[in-house]
């Protein structure tokens, strides 16, 4: 548990509603493993921050992704899929129905930029999906990292396993910019600073 695997000039945390820079480093890190340009986690906020010049060790990551789901997996998706996972959750946050709000976090995503806008009903709350600069294409299937499914048992790495060998790869983490989506429709929300 004591291993340390890399040390961080930013102060990791998992703390935003859409991203935090652990979230970040958990999404690069499936990215890079994976090879995929695409990558999901799940939007849960816990674990311990780690402050700017200490070591991530591996108690560290245990308690950013320990949970019995932990199997990392790699699929095949197509822009639309892409586009119907991100209504999906968006619709359990942002429901004007509260029996219908599942509550907890947007699903953090990796190397894909898109918008959001609470406001709208579901189909048309994300929009301006992008990758490398270029639109989603909903008929074109892109690699997607991804783990915590809730499918049936998976076998393969855990996610622990995944971050821990990015980490030692790295062996330094500075610079994490969260991947966050631009949000719309909020301008007037006293509860949102922009």
């Amino acid at each position: 548990m004591n291993e340390q695997l890399a040390v961080t000039e930013d102060t990791l945390y998992r703390r935003g509603n859409f991203n935090g820079t652990f979230d970040q480093v958990i999404c690069d890190a499936l990215m890079q493993e994976l090879n995929a340009p695409i990558s999901f986690s799940p939007g849960f906020r816990w674990g311990v921050s780690v402050l700017p010049g200490q070591p991530i060790t591996f108690d560290e990551v245990m308690t950013q992704t320990a949970m019995t789901y932990g199997t990392v997996t790699r699929n095949e998706l197509s822009g639309e899929q892409i586009k119907t996972i991100l209504e999906d959750v968006a619709d359990n946050l942002f429901n004007t129905d509260p029996y219908y709000q599942q509550g907890g976090d947007m699903v953090r995503v990796g190397g894909l930029k898109y918008s959001l806008d609470p406001t709208e009903k579901i189909g048309n709350r994300i929009s301006d999906l992008e990758l490398d600069g270029q639109p989603l294409d909903a008929n074109k299937n892109y690699p997607v990292g991804g783990w915590a499914s809730v499918a049936a048992p998976l076998e393969g790495k855990q996610i622990w396993e995944v971050v821990s060998d990015y980490l030692r790869d790295k062996k330094v983490i500075r610079d994490v910019e969260p991947n966050l989506p631009k949000l719309k429709g909020v301008e007037n929300n006293p509860g949102i600073v922009l």
